[in-house]
């Protein structure tokens, strides 16, 4: 592992077509994880557009002028690689992992996936992905994180889900879909990030032959905004009901992130944690019980899950209602601050061993303009959060008058009845 313990120094280098190439390299291996990043996502979209980003990351793998979707398929198979893509709210990645030989191969065949598809067979793939909004629509422990998005975002596109709606990926058409993709995947929104076994020049060197340069401007996302708490409730019949609590958080480049790992770590994020121990270990109310955070450009958000059967809803609320007024009437502990901390610390350290990890991280933070941190760096801040840091925010963030509420199950009034344990005012208005 020596190899990696001396790999965290990134090269960063800015063409001059806009495009950003970030690397790092990492002499223990001999693979390469290799991403192209742009910065679209769901919340670049109007309401009529709605999946159109996630749409087009599908359409990517269906073919381009040199290479059709079963010869892309092939060549990938064909070198023992992995390749994959994914949609966010803020950004749309296409990335694979191969031995470092096939750098010129692979990079040639994602370039143009990326940059010059033709959306050959729009129609199945349009199938497709209606039926993924239909699988997800039958996955209610999924379902309720975007109705919480949509308590605590309203009507802005971050409240919207990536997925989006099937009747415009049924519907939209391919001359709109390719002006959407060419108007944003220009130049200035496009990062290339690369981890393993590499020389970053080499890669400069492959972008300057074939990433054809197009201009645009750097995408200026919607202002997020703030509203007074709401809940929000999904009819479904389930087996048990998904809960949701949150509330905006912090910003993707907020100093203050790395204590909100460390208090995540605390409050939910771990088997030893307060909600895992005193929910599940406890009281038996809960396989599934835990707290996130999303972090975006100029927004954020807190956030617990739990999934419970209908007769404990209510008990499992005011668990957590007394663990929220907890953490604003009680000292965290030292003991708990210094075992959430080696928690995140070794948790980050573990990731890093993979050039995925270490490629996600280049990539994202460049496209965001959110400093890259070696891993000495990153633990170093964790190490110098404080006490008062974690209680701090904790009274910030995890205030439960500032908690809006959501909820899958089958009957509406269940869920607002349990309410009352953590925001009366929240269940008075719902």
């Amino acid at each position: 592992m020596a190899g990696l313990a001396e790999a965290g120094r990134h090269r960063l280098t800015e063409l001059e077509s806009g495009v950003r190439v970030v690397t790092e390299a990492v002499p223990s291996v001999r693979s390469v994880a290799l991403g192209f990043w742009v910065r679209v996502g769901s919340r670049d979209e109007a309401p009529e557009q709605a999946g159109i980003s996630h749409f087009l990351e599908h359409l990517l793998f269906k073919g381009t002028d040199r290479f059709s979707s079963t010869e892309i398929d092939q060549i990938f198979d064909g070198i023992g690689a992995e390749i994959n893509a994914g949609t966010s709210k803020e950004t749309t990645s296409v990335y694979s992992r191969f031995l470092d030989r096939h750098l010129e191969l692979a990079f040639d065949v994602m370039s143009d996936m990326v940059l010059r598809p033709t959306y050959p067979d729009i129609d199945s793939e349009r199938q497709v992905v209606i039926e993924e909004i239909a699988m997800y629509e039958d996955e209610p422990s999924d379902k309720v994180h975007d109705v919480l998005a949509n308590a605590v975002f309203g009507d802005h596109p971050l409240g919207r889900p990536i997925i989006g709606r099937a009747e415009v990926v049924s519907s939209v058409p391919v001359p709109e879909i390719a002006a959407y993709h060419d108007e944003r995947y220009t130049a200035p929104n496009l990062v290339v990030a690369a981890a393993g076994a590499l020389d970053h020049d080499r890669l400069v060197d492959l972008v300057r032959e074939k990433v054809e340069p197009r201009d645009g401007g750097r995408i200026v996302a919607q202002a997020a905004e703030t509203h007074a708490p709401r809940a929000s409730f999904h009819a479904k019949q389930t087996e048990q009901y998904h809960l949701c609590l949150g509330a905006p958080g912090l910003a993707r480049g907020d100093e203050r992130r790395f204590a909100l790992r460390v208090l995540d770590a605390i409050l939910g994020g771990s088997s030893s944690s307060r909600l895992f121990q005193e929910v599940r270990e406890k009281r038996g109310l809960a396989y599934s019980v835990y707290s996130y955070s999303s972090q975006f450009l100029d927004a954020g958000q807190v956030a617990i899950y739990v999934g419970t059967r209908p007769d404990r809803v209510g008990e499992a609320l005011r668990v957590i209602g007394d663990e929220l007024h907890k953490l604003q009437d009680e000292t965290i502990t030292p003991e708990e601050l210094e075992r959430a901390k080696e928690n995140v610390k070794g948790r980050t350290v573990l990731s890093m061993e993979s050039t995925l990890t270490r490629m996600n991280r280049l990539g994202s933070s460049v496209l965001m303009d959110v400093p890259v941190l070696t891993l000495d760096e990153t633990l170093a801040r964790i190490d110098a959060i404080s006490l008062d840091d974690v209680q701090a925010l904790a009274r910030e963030l995890w205030a439960p008058e500032r908690m809006s509420a959501a909820g899958v199950g089958g009957d509406e009034a269940i869920f607002v009845r349990a309410l009352e344990a953590v925001n009366p005012q929240l269940a008075a208005a719902a």
